[in-house]
């Protein structure tokens, strides 16, 4: 997994770098193919915004952008939503996965 964080017109510091970092390598397991991670942070007028933006093999890359006045509650919220998109996208794929199964399993009897 390739991934790439970045500032624009504002410093990270270590510990919110490790935190975003800690919460991409939680993004593993929801089993989805992920294949590139770009984390853009940038200041505002009003505030920091910031952008997950994660391409997953076989599937539409999952946008996130997530603005707010404080750092570290943007970071948490844009985890918070990535996960919610992430564990939305497996459970889809994993439910169109066991579908066809049971469509081909009622066409056999």
């Amino acid at each position: 997994m390739n991934v790439q964080i970045r500032a624009k017109d504002i410093t990270l510091s270590a510990n919110n770098k490790a935190h975003i970092e800690s919460a991409i390598e939680g993004f593993s397991k929801y089993t989805l193919d992920i294949t590139t991670v770009n984390v853009n942070v940038k200041a505002e007028k009003k505030g920091i915004s910031i952008e997950f933006d994660i391409h997953i093999a076989h599937a539409s890359p999952v946008v996130i952008n997530q603005a707010d006045d404080n750092l570290d509650a943007a970071i948490d919220l844009a985890i918070d939503r990535t996960s919610k998109a992430l564990r939305r996208l497996h459970t889809k794929v994993i439910e169109h996965s066991n579908a066809s199964i049971k469509d081909l399993e009622t066409l056999d009897t």
